[in-house]
């Protein structure tokens, strides 16, 4: 973030002095930035409990104990979660998308009888199409930088959490994005997409 900072500036400088900048000058100066509007097909402060019932279906997700503000869609086979922060009217506040769940033991029949979807797990994305088990690259990619990174844990797992904020594209788009990323492997285990923050 801090080489990106002092490039912009150098690449300012240079053109407020109207001196000719190199491909290399321009290149950070024009750095990535995008914002994200939606996970999993939802897109929090808009969209509500309502809305997620009528895409990954009310009989499949799960009340969470003692949290009357959250709401579950999980897969055991695969160890991947869906859940939302709840607020006023059951308004979406914030979405996580997770590969960090508790798994089925092996050969359990529900996980071995078929290659049915039934919480289309395929649509955890974000809009611009970031999702679980994408490569830490790819977060760059889409987003550019993050405004901080460093290292995390949950449980006995060693994570890499890149954090985002979008307040910068106005104050009625989601404000935060959390990526986790496994040290180990630099895939993506988590993404968490608020409004207004997390």
């Amino acid at each position: 973030m801090k080489s990106w900072l002092y490039a912009s500036v150098l690449a300012a400088s240079l053109s407020a002095l109207g001196q000719p900048q190199s491909d290399s000058a321009q290149e950070p100066a024009a750095a990535k930035r995008a914002n994200e509007l939606t996970l999993a097909g939802l897109r929090p402060g808009k969209d509500t409990l309502a809305s997620a019932d009528a895409r990954y279906k009310a009989k499949h997700r799960r009340a969470a104990p003692g949290a009357s503000d959250i709401a579950e869609w999980a897969d055991e086979c695969t160890g991947r979660a869906l859940w939302l922060e709840l607020g006023a009217k059951n308004a979406i506040q914030s979405i996580t998308v997770s590969a960090m769940g508790k798994l089925s033991p092996p050969g359990t029949a529900n996980c071995s009888e078929s290659l049915r979807d039934p919480l289309q797990i395929s649509l955890w994305k974000t809009g611009r199409g970031l999702k679980l088990g994408d490569p830490r690259d790819r977060i760059i990619e889409l987003y550019g930088e993050p405004n901080s990174s460093g290292p995390s844990a949950k449980g006995s797992r060693e994570l890499e959490l890149l954090f985002y904020a979008f307040d910068w594209a106005g104050s009625d788009v989601p404000q935060v994005m959390e990526v986790s990323c496994e040290r180990a492997t630099g895939r993506v285990v988590e993404i968490t997409l608020a409004f207004p923050s997390l």
